[in-house]
């Protein structure tokens, strides 16, 4: 046993990354979220174990697909032609996006890699092939990173888009991980929350979130930061939302940078018993909402079982919360290319099957606090 625990530390352990020192720990000492030696949310994130230790008695016979996913493969010739209105987004599944805005890309918590781990032949496996390999990624200007969680950091994905003439914007403390894995740093933009980088005309936010991080659980709790990001330029803005419960700052987020052309906002893998981790569909609506949102793309869901949720549970329930709020959703296929400003009603593509209500299955963040 101790041999098996040996090899697979051993396997895993370039994945886990590395810790910050140097300057980059003089800067995260520096941010008004470290204290007593890891970063901390405004609000602290509520867990009820013994609803968690229940809920894993009551996993959806649907958490994962029982057939083929209706996926899209990606034909990268549609990046040759820049989009009519100026921003297009293709999503791949999960929280990854390739963004054009206004002549700029830029890819989202790129996530190419076989399980979300630190393994190649144990932990959450993705339900389809990625959409488009990397080498035919079309140039980018920017990769950004939400935090170091393995569905949204993957080494394996990292060390290939090392290989492209892109730069890495992440928060503060990740930019330790990238470099372990060959990224130079001068490839490598670090922000706290309400900082900003440009490259040239389009202006990357880096914005509060609401959650956590870390990669081994041990010995690196939130020891790096987690963040949202929006992007501006003079004719469009794009908000992503990373990993995040609901917070009140969304409503300064709003203020300093929306209205928003579009929201890509987390909506899938959450539970009533750590409602602040993720914020779920219907208080995705209400972010989007607080943001000064238009439309809305729902992220995180349809590549890995991550809750106990049926896997197709948190679009049919965005849904109807949107149709409450009169939200535009984009409902894109994974692979799919869309344009924000000629979104049309969305298609079912996904299979009907049993799925809780809002009524039956509540998430609502703790301590929010709405003026």
């Amino acid at each position: 046993m101790l041999a098996v625990v040996t090899v697979t530390l051993v396997m895993a352990w370039p994945s886990f990354g590395s810790k910050a020192q140097g300057n980059r720990r003089q800067r995260m000492l520096a941010s008004p979220q470290w204290k007593d030696g890891q970063f901390h949310n405004p609000q602290p994130l509520f867990n009820d174990p013994w609803g968690a230790l229940i809920g894993m008695g009551h996993v959806s016979d649907n958490v994962s697909p029982h057939e083929a996913v209706p996926v899209l493969s990606v034909d990268a010739a549609i990046f040759s032609t820049p989009p009519a209105s100026g921003l297009r987004v293709t999503w791949m599944g999960h929280s990854t996006v390739l963004v054009e805005i206004d002549g700029h890309r830029v890819l989202t918590d790129p996530m190419w890699g076989p399980r979300a781990s630190p393994l190649t032949w144990v932990g959450p496996k993705r339900w389809y092939d990625p959409r488009l390999a990397i080498e035919r990624l079309p140039s980018l200007d920017a990769v950004l990173v939400s935090h170091d969680h393995y569905d949204h950091l993957d080494r394996f994905t990292i060390e290939a888009l090392n290989k492209l003439q892109t730069k890495f914007i992440v928060p503060l403390g990740v930019g330790a991980h990238l470099e372990s894995w060959g990224v130079p740093a001068n490839k490598i933009v670090e922000l706290d929350w309400w900082q900003s980088t440009t490259l040239g005309d389009l202006t990357v936010n880096c914005t509060p979130a609401r959650h956590a991080s870390g990669r081994t659980v041990v010995t690196d709790k939130d020891a790096t930061l987690w963040a949202g990001y929006a992007l501006v330029t003079s004719k469009h803005r794009v908000y992503f939302s990373g990993d995040t419960g609901l917070f009140s700052a969304m409503q300064e987020i709003g203020r300093r940078w929306g209205p928003f052309d579009l929201t890509m906002i987390e909506v899938g893998q959450y539970h009533r018993s750590w409602p602040d981790w993720h914020i779920g569909p219907e208080q995705a609506v209400v972010a989007h909402a607080l943001l000064r949102g238009r439309v809305m793309l729902p992220i995180h869901w349809g590549l890995f079982a991550l809750a106990f949720h049926g896997w197709t549970e948190p679009v049919e329930r965005v849904m109807v919360a949107a149709a409450k709020a009169h939200v535009p959703l984009m409902l894109p296929k994974p692979g799919e290319s869309q344009e924000p400003q000629s979104h049309r009603a969305p298609a079912r593509w996904w299979p009907p099957l049993p799925w809780e209500t809002a009524e039956q299955h509540p998430v609502v963040s703790s301590q929010v606090n709405l003026k």
